[in-house]
């Protein structure tokens, strides 16, 4: 007697089985995956700081301090003025390779790790200060490492007559003349600048977006720039009235000893502090003009946050 042909056996799936879910998939943050946000973050790096080069040129000619190399008319306007009718209007792009070389590659750590840690610390909670805060801060200190060596090579080629050729001739002089660790002599001061600098902008950048999306929910989609710019150079304008004092003992350890710029013993920061004060008292910790650096930060937030919104790998 012939029975009928019993079904092949199949193992039902567990209940958490999705099979449109693939390994291979990578999280995204904010629309983003991890790699989108590494190129996204280099582009809009290099793009800020290559559109503001010429105002960090003045920045640094007014921080630094020495008969040589600094400019003696602390207002924005006197300097630009100067340097244009002595110098010419090329000198305000000397340095710029060094920049292009260091703020690529930091710049993509610092957006990629900054969304990461966000993604880590606020557990679910996107209105959480406190994780953009700490994320700012832990993205700041890696990067910093990244962008440090090149920052001061970039700062000494800005300098008024600065005897270095180049990048390549100013990176062998610094490691025959003074050793590697020159390289990283204000890498404790950027980062205790940078930190409480990131911590107030991020925190500011968050909490004023959501504001600003909340007043037109709407129109979002449309206001998108207007908001990244918006809030971005709110943020960056409160952050650097925090930090300018320690940007420019920054500064000052990254070109000392070049120009007749002062050679401190140390790298402390209460050093290079109680050397500015003997000279030029609390306005010699303020010596961009405070306002030339907050509009700056104002302008390169603005930029570098919409470069990064607007590349070829953002979908926002």
């Amino acid at each position: 007697m012939a029975t009928e042909a019993s079904p092949p056996y199949r193992a039902a799936p567990p209940p958490d089985f999705h099979p449109e879910v693939s390994l291979s998939q990578s999280p995204t943050h904010d629309g983003l995956h991890f790699w989108q946000f590494m190129i996204a973050g280099s582009i809009a790096g290099t793009v800020e700081h290559m559109a503001m080069f010429p105002l960090d040129t003045l920045k640094t000619r007014m921080q630094a301090l020495g008969a040589p190399c600094s400019i003696q008319p602390f207002g924005v306007c006197q300097t630009l003025g100067s340097i244009l009718k002595l110098e010419g209007p090329s000198i305000l792009y000397r340095g710029i390779a060094a920049m292009g070389l260091g703020a690529g590659p930091a710049h993509a750590v610092y957006f990629s790790v900054y969304e990461l840690s966000k993604q880590v610390l606020s557990r679910g909670n996107p209105n959480n200060s406190m994780a953009h805060a700490a994320s700012g801060v832990v993205a700041t200190v890696t990067s910093d490492a990244v962008f440090t060596p090149m920052d001061m090579v970039k700062q000494r080629l800005q300098l008024k007559s600065s005897p270095y050729k180049g990048v390549a001739d100013c990176m062998r002089r610094v490691v025959t003349e003074e050793g590697i660790g020159a390289f990283y002599a204000s890498y404790r001061t950027t980062v205790i600048m940078n930190a409480p600098f990131t911590a107030v902008h991020f925190a500011t950048y968050e909490a004023a977006k959501r504001e600003l999306m909340d007043m037109s929910p709407d129109t979002v989609n449309n206001e998108r720039l207007i908001v990244h710019a918006t809030a971005g150079a709110g943020a960056g304008a409160l952050a650097a009235a925090v930090t300018t004092p320690l940007d420019v003992v920054k500064t000052q350890l990254q070109c000392q000893g070049v120009c007749g710029c002062d050679k401190f013993s140390s790298s402390s920061i209460g050093n290079v502090i109680e050397t500015i004060m003997k000279k030029d008292g609390y306005r010699g910790l303020m010596r961009d003009g405070f306002r030339g650096r907050s509009s700056m930060r104002r302008l390169l937030q603005s930029v570098g946050l919409l470069t990064k919104h607007q590349s070829p790998f953002s979908n926002g």
